[in-house]
């Protein structure tokens, strides 16, 4: 959230004394404490230097009856509701006199003081009211901070509606077209193909978010091991490519002869370069260029991601790291993304010992982001046996059933598990799934948590409950994934949790495993 300290100017006492005499007494006095005052000659000055800012103000009580102190009374009654600048008033010896009480009443944060003063009093008093005028900003800052942060949100709001609108609408349309006319069979795998490219993107915004989530709450566990970081790159620039062909982008990839080994988690790591090319292809017009380059010296290796794109303003360049924030520019092709990128890729590299920077020259000159990581020495290699694991009819052996009160949810996911060589029966609740359970026992269930007429915590509790079901192994699929659902789920007779849409390869590991 942006903070706005207050300039020299805000700080500033202005003063409009009885005499010049007890001005150029006041304006040294209050230097020796550290204190900027400023002398004004009358009221008209006075409120001209009010607009261009005060801390504090003390004036003469004669001041009050001057005929141009109306502007003065303007501004301090038309402040804004962070604001109620403190006034001091130098009154005449009689304190209860008829300016003084009217004065009171319209200026609002008044500090009467009988004249002569004592110095220590007077200082003491300006500086109480500095003080006041401090808190006072800091209030503003952060209201600053907050309709900011509240603008940033609302335009995030609309983005990800945007976003998830976008591939929603050819899966609309690919669906009607299915359900409604005879399609040939290579139509109707060009149709499939789309709509997984379209799911697969709501999923991974989905997923991006709640990473965003995770990291900020210390929720995210990695899973390190001493990994290549050249591989790294290359898997993510894989993954990249075909949008890279896309838009005639061309990539120049610049990796050491030699490997450069971190202890990581790769799958993270994969999951930070990849967005970050992802962001150079989205934020660089067709047929520009983006490059990688990685080198290293004895203590950190660095992954530089160079792009020829809208670059970013130098007053953006930390900016861009927020969770709301999004540049705007000339971002190509219609799911522009959510902007949640580079703060996701700076936590997960924050997490692994590690920082993200980013550079730019300015509007249309490009940007280079740098991946930093501590680097390791070279690991000594073992030979390990090559996995000779069938990866075909995984299910072939296996009955599952599936429970969810989503019918289509349920069908579908059966039909991929029949598809796979599984026996399988579905139930659409808990009540159903125990019948089914009865008369025909499975090996795997797949439980959804959030149903209905029971959910998914209290199914599991009574399935192992029954000493005939206790060789069934439990799934949950859930859409609930934080740490805490996770905990809970696998504390209430589950042995696995899977996040939905779960994919095809997280499925087919876990039948191999269960095999």
């Amino acid at each position: 959230m942006n903070r706005r300290p207050p300039h020299a100017d805000e700080l500033r006492v202005l003063l409009k004394l009885v005499t010049e005499k007890d001005t150029a007494i006041v304006v040294p006095l209050l230097a020796r404490s550290g204190i900027t005052a400023l002398a004004c000659s009358d009221a008209a000055s006075l409120a001209t230097e009010m607009s261009r800012g005060v801390g504090t103000m003390v004036i003469a009580e004669e001041l009050l009856d001057d005929p141009g102190f109306g502007p003065v009374l303007s501004w301090l009654q038309s402040q804004p509701p962070w604001s109620d600048l403190p006034v001091v008033i130098a009154a005449r010896s009689d304190l209860e006199s008829q300016a003084i009480t009217q004065a009171i009443e319209r200026l609002g944060n008044v500090t009467v003081l009988e004249r002569p003063m004592r110095v220590s009093t007077f200082v003491s008093t300006v500086r109480s009211a500095l003080a006041a005028r401090r808190r006072q900003y800091q209030l503003r800052s952060t209201l600053d901070g907050l309709r900011e942060a509240d603008q940033r949100k609302t335009e995030f709001l609309a983005t990800l509606a945007h976003e998830l609108r976008n591939p929603l609408a050819p899966v609309r349309t690919a669906l009607t077209i299915v359900s409604s006319q005879q399609v040939e069979p290579e139509k109707l795998r060009g149709l499939y193909a789309m709509m997984d490219r379209q799911v697969t993107h709501m999923v991974r915004l989905i997923d991006d978010l709640m990473e965003v989530s995770r990291i900020s709450q210390g929720k995210i566990t990695l899973r390190t091991a001493t990994i290549a970081l050249d591989g790294v790159v290359r898997d993510a620039v894989e993954v990249c490519r075909p949008l890279f062909a896309a838009s005639n982008q061309t990539l120049f990839l610049d990796l050491p002869p030699t490997p450069c080994h971190v202890q990581g988690d790769a799958v993270r790591l994969t999951q930070v370069i990849t967005n970050l090319l992802n962001n150079a292809s989205k934020f660089t017009p067709p047929e520009g260029h983006i490059r990688v380059s990685m080198h290293s010296d004895d203590r950190f290796v660095r992954v530089e991601i160079t792009d020829s794109g809208i670059g970013i303003p130098q007053d953006m360049l930390e900016a861009v790291f927020g969770m709301f924030v999004q540049i705007r520019g000339n971002a190509r092709g219609e799911q522009a993304g959510l902007g949640v990128g580079l703060t996701l890729a700076r936590g997960l590299v924050e997490l692994h010992g590690g920082r993200v920077g980013v550079s730019s020259p300015g509007v249309d000159a490009g940007t280079t982001v740098t991946v930093e990581l501590p680097l390791i020495p070279a690991p000594v290699l073992a030979n390990t046996p090559s996995s000779t694991a069938d990866e075909f009819n995984v299910g072939q052996g296996h009955r599952i059933l599936v429970v969810d009160d989503n019918r289509d949810a349920a069908d579908s996911l059966g039909q991929l598990f029949a598809a796979m060589g599984a026996e399988v029966s579905v139930a659409y609740g808990g009540k159903v799934a125990l019948d089914h359970m009865a008369t025909a026992l499975p090996s795997i269930a797949f439980i959804d948590i959030g149903m209905p007429d029971m959910d998914g915590y209290e199914l599991a509790a009574r399935i192992r409950s029954v000493e005939a079901f206790s060789s069934v192994v439990l799934v949950a699929l859930t859409g609930w994934g934080q740490a805490a659902d996770r905990e809970r789920i696998l504390s209430s007779g589950f042995e696995h949790h899977l996040i939905k849409p779960a994919d095809f390869q997280q499925l087919t590991r876990l039948l191999q495993l269960l095999t």
